[in-house]
């Protein structure tokens, strides 16, 4: 299983790496970031970014790294506020299908109870992303009503409590 750790500003060329060779496949289920973010410069002033709301408290940022520093996936709390945040993930399409995501998303939700202080995660998926809404419900997220994703319908969900059980 790969390792977690904090999103740091050394992690940026294997990030970028990752973001390009899974472009194609990320974008058949959520919506692409654009051209910009994939350049050096663009890619390099949102890493820059990232680092400094993460420095800030408002977010915390994972990698997902395998024995040979590759980036396979990532996992973030953004929009952190009075105890709660929104769960992000993405795993690489080489990762995918094994329970990287399933994993990942655990030893997230442990993290935001037990080092970042936070009671509920919320999340958001497209409906025709199964394999998603498979690792939140697995990781005790419930769904509590339909949305629109960037014009896609969608799925909320919400994971309360978080220090009074633990996922898979």
């Amino acid at each position: 299983m790969p390792t977690l750790e904090r999103l740091r500003a050394e992690h940026a060329p294997a990030l970028l790496a990752f973001e390009r060779d899974n472009r194609a496949y990320f974008a058949r289920s959520i919506p692409d970031r654009g051209d910009a973010y994939f350049t050096p410069s663009g890619f390099a002033a949102r890493h820059a970014s990232l680092l400094a709301e993460q420095e800030a408290g408002a977010c915390h940022f994972h990698v997902l790294l395998e024995e040979d520093g590759r980036v396979v996936g990532r996992v973030n709390l953004i929009d952190v506020v009075d105890g709660s945040a929104e769960l992000g993930y993405r795993v690489g399409e080489r990762a995918a299908g094994r329970g990287v995501a399933t994993a990942a998303v655990a030893r997230v939700c442990r993290l935001a109870a037990r080092s970042y202080g936070l009671t509920t995660l919320t999340a958001v998926t497209t409906s025709d992303h199964p394999a998603s809404m498979t690792v939140l419900t697995r990781n005790g997220f419930t769904r509590v009503r339909d949305i629109t994703v960037d014009g896609r319908p969608g799925v909320s969900y919400v994971r309360r409590d978080l220090g009074d059980r633990d996922a898979p």
